[in-house]
C-alpha cells in the first residue's frame, strides 16, 4: 500500500488502480481513532498502512454503519459491511488480529456511488 495525496474513484468500480475493481468491497476504510486505540491496547507502534486499508478517516465512527452513506470530499461511499482482520495483521504486530475483532476494529468496506477525486484532508461526513 502506497500513500498518495489524492486518488480517483469510479462509481460501481472503486479506486482506480486497485485490485478489487467492481466487487462489493471497492474501498476499505479505517478510523484514525480506532487505530490509535489498537496501538495503545497492543503496545504497538506500527503505521496505519499495516492495516492495508484504502482510506483512513477521522471524526466519524464506522461501527454499525452498514448501508449508511459516507461523503468523502465530493464522493459518496455506501458502507457495505465490516472488514474482518486477517492473519496478515499478526504478521505486522503480534496480537493485532485479535485486538481488531471487536467493534468493527478492522474498519469497513464500501461501494463507490460517485465518480470523483478524493484528497488527503477532505471533509468526511454522513449523508
Amino acid at each position: 500500500m502506497d500513500a498518495v495525496a489524492e486518488a480517483a474513484l469510479v462509481a460501481g468500480r472503486g479506486l482506480v488502480g486497485n485490485a478489487d475493481q467492481g466487487r462489493r468491497r471497492q474501498v476499505t476504510l479505517i478510523e484514525r481513532e480506532v487505530w490509535q486505540r489498537l496501538m495503545a491496547r497492543t503496545g504497538g507502534s506500527v503505521p496505519p498502512s499495516a492495516r492495508r486499508a484504502n482510506l483512513m478517516v477521522s471524526g466519524c465512527s464506522l461501527v454499525g454503519t452498514r448501508e449508511r452513506v459516507l461523503r468523502v470530499g465530493e464522493c459518496r461511499l455506501r458502507i457495505a459491511g465490516e472488514t474482518r482482520p486477517c492473519e496478515r495483521m499478526d504478521e505486522a504486530l503480534d496480537g493485532l488480529r485479535v485486538a481488531m475483532e471487536t467493534d468493527w476494529g478492522g474498519g469497513a468496506f464500501a461501494e463507490v456511488l460517485d465518480d470523483g477525486i478524493i484528497r488527503v484532508g477532505a471533509a468526511v461526513r454522513w449523508d
